[in-house]
């Protein structure tokens, strides 16, 4: 839903720096990669070490690099499938790195297995969900549906841990963590669901 509601704003905010870019020759793809190493070190190198604020801020500076390539590509009219799936391909491991320095901290410095327990789950659960979209759709079904999207879980994440980390309370990311691992078991059962219904309906399956 975010994703939905910001792209408007955020076309117009980063499109003149996409138009720099393009100016100066670079791709979407050296974009589209860049932003990923960005947020994997702002993640693998702060997060563990218990500096969380930092990396969310630099998680954050990087993590925009995923529209300024979409609005490259349009532009230029560079857009092609090897440049969607590069880009979502790259997008599961920037979320992992979130949620796995979420994980080494608290399973080490953070001493909080719980904490450590949630981090899990969202990460597992949060690829689980990508692969049963496109998993039904290389089966020729659609599965566009689902409470938690990727810039929903996104954002709700790194506000959260931004804000534990400066208060020094684990409350309000243990929270969210909790309501990211359940919203994204429904967003997974929900794309099953569906798909069911369209292959049901298909006769592929019997009821």
């Amino acid at each position: 839903m975010l994703n939905r509601l910001l792209r408007a704003s955020l076309t117009k905010i980063l499109g003149p720096i996409a138009h720099l870019f393009l100016r100066l020759g670079i791709s979407p793809d050296v974009v589209t990669v860049v932003g990923t190493l960005g947020v994997c070190a702002g993640a693998l190198a702060f997060f563990p070490r218990g500096e969380i604020w930092v990396g969310v801020l630099v998680i954050t500076a990087f993590v925009f690099s995923d529209n300024v390539d979409g609005i490259m590509a349009r532009e230029s009219g560079r857009s092609s499938k090897w440049g969607a799936y590069l880009d979502s391909t790259l997008d599961r491991i920037g979320d992992a790195a979130i949620f796995g320095g979420l994980v080494l901290f608290y399973a080490g410095k953070g001493n909080n297995q719980l904490m450590a327990g949630l981090a899990l789950s969202c990460l597992i659960l949060g690829s689980v969900v990508s692969y049963a979209k496109a998993r039904a759709e290389g089966l020729g079904y659609t599965a566009n549906v689902g409470i938690a999207e990727r810039a929903d879980r996104l954002v709700a994440v790194l506000v959260a841990a931004f804000f534990a980390d400066l208060f020094n309370s684990t409350i309000l990311l243990g929270v969210v963590l909790g309501l990211l691992a359940v919203a994204s078991l429904v967003t997974v059962l929900q794309r099953m669901l569906t798909v069911r219904r369209q292959a049901l309906a298909s006769g592929e399956v019997g009821a």
